[in-house]
């Protein structure tokens, strides 16, 4: 098992270069790079895709008091002034230098400083961290902790009629889009329309540092209860259904039938025969799970409930063509995507000792 832990290590090396390399390839063909987007604050323009959707005009000329000369912004900006601009922010060096450049920093985690905001990438990671994972780790437990007794039960009752509307929930639930139901939550249960029952923003409340231990945590649990559900609903669906179409394949294989000719029970042969087998595809979707909440609506969740994670912080690096945080946010979440990857087949092998990873690589 050594041997394959290793291999998959070294791996990681070359498929972070490849996400780091298609990444930076597209990146020098988008317009609206850092020093088009200060020259366009600079010379009054707001925002450089103002100018590139054609929403912006010309920069108006305005008159000195004396006469007809323009202001220095009107007039453009030096070129030694931009070329210090590039230099600054290492554009003056060709493209492949500054990838190599790049690799060589990020493999001893130094992800430099953000342009904009005068502070390090991996502080600023550090300080959105906590938001992020909040929602993931709460979201993925919260939704395997529905998903797996509702799936097994489903399975039990195959064609019943609780099989029949648990199954309606499921596919609405599944239909609607998590941002959607953040909102319904919000105007149901956050002061929106009805009752103001849970916070509208932030994880704590501005008196957290005064609350007791237990105050503490109530206080959190109560601000993180309307994201965290929001988070799971679409999640818990998919891995309901999965759940149940693993038990319902292992239940008609041919040693439950012999298992129950042999007079174990119906919990006896499900959890101590069935569920083992049954949970290796549920495993295997855990690293999926985790990264798709953690990432894929944490964007639209987090701003729908003012929680400044690591969703709005590479949206807003994005638009500002800040590369030192888009950069580093991107090999951290493919590092972080990586080691879950490799965490999931170790759980493999922990619920099924008979997996053995070092004779299918050989």
């Amino acid at each position: 098992m050594g041997a394959y832990i290793l291999r998959r290590l070294l791996l990681m090396i070359p498929t972070l270069i490849g996400i780091m390399l298609i990444n930076f390839v597209l990146t020098q063909f988008v317009p609206g790079g850092p020093v088009e987007q200060i020259i366009a604050r600079i010379e009054g323009s707001g925002d450089v895709f103002s100018n590139i959707t054609g929403g912006g005009g010309e920069i108006a000329v305005q008159q000195q008091p004396s006469g007809n000369e323009r202001y220095l912004g009107a007039r453009g900006l030096p070129p030694e002034f931009i070329a210090e601009l590039e230099a600054q922010f290492g554009l003056d060096r060709p493209a492949h230098e500054r990838f190599v450049k790049m690799l060589g920093d990020y493999l001893r985690f130094d992800f430099g400083e953000s342009y904009f905001r005068k502070i390090s990438v991996i502080d600023l990671v550090i300080e959105k961290m906590p938001v992020s994972i909040t929602l993931g780790l709460w979201s993925t437990l919260l939704a395997y902790l529905i998903s797996i007794p509702l799936g097994i039960r489903k399975a039990v009752k195959d064609g019943s009629a609780f099989d029949t509307w648990t199954s309606g929930a499921i596919i609405i639930a599944y239909a609607i889009p998590g941002f959607l139901f953040a909102v319904l939550l919000i105007v149901l249960f956050a002061g929106g329309s009805y009752w103001r029952i849970f916070p509208l923003r932030g994880l704590t409340s501005d008196n957290f540092a005064e609350l007791s231990l237990l105050g503490k945590a109530g206080d959190y649990l109560w601000h993180i209860a309307l994201p965290v559900i929001a988070s799971t609903i679409s999640s818990f669906a998919t891995l309901t259904l999965l759940t149940k179409n693993s038990f319902l394949d292992e239940i008609n294989k041919q040693y439950v039938l012999t298992a129950k000719a042999k007079g174990l029970t119906e919990g006896r042969v499900l959890y101590g025969h069935v569920f083992r087998n049954a949970m290796l595809i549920v495993i295997a979707g855990f690293p999926g799970l985790f990264l798709a909440v953690l990432f894929g609506g944490g964007l639209l969740i987090e701003t729908i409930f003012s929680l400044d994670g690591l969703g709005r912080l590479g949206y807003e690096a994005a638009v500002a063509r800040d590369y030192p945080v888009v950069f580093g946010t991107l090999y951290v979440f493919g590092l972080l995507g990586l080691v879950i990857g490799l965490l999931s087949d170790l759980t493999y092998v922990l619920v099924d000792p008979r997996i053995d990873f070092e004779k299918r690589a050989g």
